[in-house]
C-alpha cells in the first residue's frame, strides 16, 4: 500500500441537486447539474484547492471537472514546476474509484481533466495527479491535440477570466472499459465562458489519434453529455457555439511539416457523437451493466 501522504479534499456525496460546497470554482457559484437524472447513482463531489469535480463511482471516472482561470492564476502556474504523482483517489471508496494498476498496459494514458499546467501550488499539483481527476485518453490525442486545446485555453486566461468544465463523453454500443472497471470515454470536451464578453463555447474532441475537433454551443453539450455546464447562463449564450481560441500543434517529433489546426469555421463538418435516445446516457447505463457494477 502506497503511503499516505496525499492532501484529503472535501467530499460530499450528490444524490441530488444542492447547494455547491466550493463555489468559488464554478461561474455563480452555481456547479454543473445532471439534466439527467440517471446519472446520478454513485456520484460525488470533491472540492479540491484550486478545481472541484464530480465523480462517478459507476464509470470510475469525473463526469465533470470544473476550473476557475484568471491572469493572476496563470502567472502562478508558469512559476510552478510540473511534478508527476499519479495516485488513487484516498477521498474515494476503493470499489468506487480507478488504482493505478486499472492502467497498467492498457494502451490509455492516464488523462487530466484540470491539467497540471493550471495549477498553481504543491497541494492544486499532487490534487491534480489523482486518478479521481482523469479518464483513459488515446495517447496520441493527449500529448498533442488535447494538449495544445489545454495550453491555448490557460493562453487564453493570461489576458481573460474564465470559467472551465471539462469532462468525457460516452457514446455508440461498444464501449470499453479498462480492467472491466474503468470506462473508456469516446470524445472529450471542454467548455468555456467568458463574462467579461458573455460568450460561450466548448471543445469537443474524439478519444482517438488525429487533430479533428469541433467547436460546439452549451446546448449542444448538453444534449450529448446529460450535463449544464454553466446553469447559470442564459439560455441565448448556451444556443450560440462562439469562436474559441485555435490550438497550435507543436510540430511532430523527429522532424516533419508542422500541423496546425484548422480554423473553427473549418472544423465544422468534423462529425460530432449521434446522440442517442436519452443522449449519451442510455449507452452508458447498458456499458455500466456490463463493466461499471464490477467490483
Amino acid at each position: 500500500m502506497r503511503p499516505s501522504n496525499h492532501f484529503f479534499a472535501f467530499l460530499l456525496v450528490v444524490p441530488h441537486a444542492v447547494a455547491a460546497a466550493c463555489p468559488q470554482h464554478f461561474f455563480g457559484g452555481a456547479e454543473p447539474t445532471l439534466t439527467n437524472p440517471k446519472l446520478a447513482p454513485n456520484t460525488r463531489q470533491i472540492c479540491y484547492t484550486e478545481f472541484a469535480l464530480l465523480h462517478s463511482g459507476l464509470t470510475r471516472t469525473p463526469l465533470w471537472v470544473a476550473e476557475h482561470l484568471t491572469p493572476r492564476r496563470a502567472k502562478g502556474a508558469r512559476a510552478l514546476n510540473r511534478l508527476n504523482n499519479f495516485h488513487a483517489d484516498p477521498n474515494l471508496p476503493s470499489n468506487e474509484r480507478a488504482e493505478l494498476s486499472d492502467y497498467v498496459r492498457s494502451g490509455f494514458d492516464r488523462g487530466h481533466m484540470a491539467p497540471a499546467g493550471d495549477m498553481t501550488t504543491p497541494q492544486g499539483m499532487d490534487e491534480s495527479f489523482s486518478l479521481a481527476n482523469m479518464v483513459p485518453q488515446n495517447s496520441e490525442n493527449n500529448r498533442n491535440l488535447w494538449e495544445s486545446i489545454e495550453r491555448a485555453v490557460r493562453d487564453y486566461s493570461e489576458r481573460r477570466e474564465v470559467y472551465v468544465v471539462t469532462g468525457p463523453i460516452f457514446q455508440g454500443e461498444n464501449l470499453q472499459a479498462l480492467k472491466g472497471r474503468v470506462l473508456v470515454p469516446t470524445h472529450i470536451a471542454k467548455a468555456i465562458y467568458d463574462p467579461q464578453s458573455n460568450i460561450a463555447g466548448a471543445y469537443l474532441v474524439p478519444n482517438a489519434p488525429g487533430n479533428d475537433y469541433r467547436i460546439i454551443s452549451l446546448a449542444e453539450l448538453q444534449q450529448l453529455s446529460g450535463i449544464d455546464a454553466f446553469p447559470q447562463l442564459p439560455a441565448s449564450v448556451k444556443q450560440t457555439a462562439t469562436s474559441l481560441p485555435v490550438p497550435a500543434l507543436r510540430r511532430p517529433r523527429g522532424g516533419g511539416r508542422s500541423v496546425s489546426s484548422s480554423p473553427v469555421e473549418q472544423n465544422a463538418q468534423v462529425p460530432s457523437p449521434r446522440p442517442s435516445t436519452g443522449g449519451f446516457v442510455g449507452d452508458i447505463l447498458d456499458a455500466i451493466d456490463q463493466f461499471g457494477r464490477r467490483p
